[in-house]
């Protein structure tokens, strides 16, 4: 079996390469042309951004013909595929997933959506191929993939809500009161619907981060052993005060700092920085 996700997922080369996973591209719509998530950095693609002020790129999910392309290469070689997405609460891309899968004769696919992003969708597309490569059964597999979207908590800050607002991500008349209050928002993905819900709004961020570690205080308690990515645009000094804040009141069993995908990037801009957090019982075993 082949585990296929997209560049929401925020997996490294050297994890995707090793893994065996394929990523299809989502893509950022510069005016002088459109170019992969992945064919760009963190910080090239945050200079270009401010460039651009007041105006910003858009996002643009894989194409129905690239996933056909992707589906078809696998089928023809007689492999089954488990093809995990960025939230359909977010991202039309599970539905361009299913289209193109439309296409391919024959196609042995199951379609998983991650109802989450980030660092909360890369830990089912981790635990998906590290499961696989143990010889775990498709049916295993998604079960532990359900367990772990159940349990996975996406939560992050913003240094402003212009990014969102310009995008349509939030409604420009929150946002516009948001910003000219100066109010630090908290957002997480609802396990629910898999779309943005905000659970709190400080005066600034470093509260914010404080209000994100009681948040997941709340959620698992001081002993769950945790597994924590702290996620961020172009905020590294934000993100190891993030750990550190996570470290002191949580069962941080492992923890890693890491950049988010430029393509989410677009609808946060650079000031983000927040965390993925799961069981670390869920991410073993394999």
């Amino acid at each position: 079996m082949i585990i296929v996700s997209d560049s929401a997922a925020d997996m490294g080369n050297d994890e995707v390469e090793k893994l065996g996973i394929i990523i299809a591209p989502l893509h950022i719509n510069f005016p002088e042309g459109s170019v992969s998530s992945e064919e760009i950095s963190a910080d090239e693609f945050y200079s270009r951004l401010k460039a651009m002020e007041p105006h910003i790129p858009s996002s643009s999910q894989p194409s129905a013909g690239i996933f056909a392309a992707i589906y078809q290469k696998l089928t023809d070689l007689k492999e089954e595929i488990l093809s995990i997405h960025i939230s359909s609460g977010l991202s039309g891309t599970l539905e361009s997933a299913r289209v193109g899968a439309s296409h391919v004769l024959g196609a042995k696919i199951h379609f998983v959506d991650s109802k989450t992003l980030s660092g909360g969708e890369r830990f089912q597309v981790l635990a998906a191929a590290w499961a696989n490569k143990a010889g775990w059964g498709k049916d295993a597999i998604v079960d532990r993939l359900k367990a772990i979207s159940e349990q996975t908590e996406v939560v992050y800050t913003l240094e402003t809500l212009t990014y969102l607002a310009r995008g349509g991500r939030i409604g420009r008349v929150q946002a516009l009161a948001g910003s000219i209050l100066g109010l630090k928002p908290i957002i997480t993905v609802d396990k629910k619907d898999g779309k943005y819900s905000t659970v709190g709004k400080e005066r600034t961020v470093q509260r914010s981060m404080e209000s994100i570690r009681d948040h997941l205080l709340k959620i698992y308690g001081p002993l769950t052993p945790l597994q924590v990515s702290v996620m961020h645009g172009q905020f590294s000094e934000q993100a190891k005060e993030l750990a550190k804040l996570l470290q002191e009141k949580l069962n941080v069993s492992y923890l890693e700092i890491l950049r988010i995908s430029p393509v989410l990037g677009v609808h946060t801009g650079p000031g983000v920085v927040g965390a993925a957090v799961v069981p670390k019982a869920l991410m073993e075993g394999f």
